[in-house]
């Protein structure tokens, strides 16, 4: 009986992997070969052996009736270690991943063809340049035609997880913002309070620009938020975050309030509306400004390390020379080493 052409590609893909780890054994190799198996986490077998052409590989998905899910990462990433051995560990999370999606890997680093939907070819480390990944993981969940329903940049837990995959699943992509969703299946409750910390400014928020001036760092933060207790238990409670922290002007600002804000473009507005004009979805999530201009978000998980890199690329103005964030890290990371100070990625 004939194979189909799903068959036969991924026959092929997989003889092409075979042969790929054989001759990946000498140490440069090594070095640029895709993350499965290596480091502090494993890249599941259900995983999609591919040529990694995105718009066969879409089709191909769409015609089983599934999304297409493109996880970048990069090996050493605690927060790709959390992404598999905390969410795709549960089992109603991979069989409600495989039942929807068909999952593909990509290397932010690595040197393998990727032809993007464009009909560019690109290797791995360009494809991710070229969609402008800061951080890992980032997943990009597209259509059989190859519309993105969803980008997540950075380590969703699992309860925040699961609802990102049902957005992308359903036609809620197409009807809604993912932050209208969120608020709809989980929506914020009334009780509780947000975090206070000393380093945030008080009311009235105007963050147009002061003298000295200084950038700006906005939390968007929401009451009964787990995410958001841990973001100040952990990171913000750090003494090394809170010295950092002098270096910005600092403002919380409840997501779903209608607080008066002045951005630092200088437009009136809320605290929600301005949210929704800057598709905050995640929280919290933290939008980094410089001379009126966002730099970088995080609107994901992030440990103290991470986040002081945030705020040291753009207080220090390196972003304006380097614009990859993850190269930049690389050398913050070399060089608070080469002075003796101990790095934990995963703190």
């Amino acid at each position: 009986m004939p194979l189909d052409r799903l068959a036969i590609r991924r026959c092929a893909a997989a003889a092409f992997a075979l042969a790929l780890t054989i001759a990946c054994l000498d140490a440069e190799a090594a070095e640029k070969a895709p993350l499965r198996g290596v480091g502090q986490f494993t890249v599941p077998d259900w995983f999609t052996n591919s040529f990694l052409d995105l718009k066969d590989d879409a089709a191909e998905a769409g015609a089983q009736g599934r999304a297409l899910l493109v996880y970048i990462g990069q090996d050493g990433c605690p927060y790709c270690a959390a992404l598999f051995n905390a969410n795709f560990s549960q089992k109603p999370i991979v069989d409600y991943t495989r039942a929807h999606f068909d999952a593909i890997e990509i290397n932010m680093w690595g040197d393998r063809s990727v032809t993007d939907f464009d009909g560019e070819a690109l290797t791995e480390k360009t494809f991710a340049a070229k969609h402008a990944v800061a951080f890992t993981p980032t997943l990009l969940f597209y259509d059989a035609r190859g519309t993105l329903l969803l980008r997540i940049d950075g380590y969703y837990p699992p309860r925040r997880f699961s609802a990102a995959l049902r957005y992308a699943a359903g036609e809620h992509a197409r009807e809604e913002p993912f932050a209208a969703y969120l608020e709809r299946v989980a929506p914020p409750r009334p009780t509780g309070a947000l975090h206070d910390e000393p380093f945030f400014e008080r009311p009235p928020y105007d963050l147009r620009a002061r003298t000295p001036p200084r950038p700006v760092a906005v939390f968007f933060e929401q009451r009964d938020c787990d995410e958001c207790d841990a973001l100040h238990a952990d990171a913000l409670a750090q003494p090394a975050t809170r010295t950092e922290m002098a270096r910005f002007r600092v403002v919380q600002l409840d997501r779903w309030s209608a607080t008066p804000v002045t951005t630092p473009e200088g437009r009136e507005t809320t605290a929600r509306a301005w949210a929704d004009a800057l598709g905050v979805g995640y929280l919290p999530t933290a939008v980094f400004f410089d001379q009126g201009r966002e730099v970088i978000r995080v609107e994901a998980m992030l440990k103290g390390f991470h986040l002081r890199s945030v705020m040291d690329y753009v207080a220090s103005g390196a972003y304006r020379n380097q614009p990859s964030f993850q190269r930049f890290v690389q050398g913050r990371t070399d060089r608070l080493r080469e002075r003796g100070v101990a790095v934990d990625l995963g703190k």
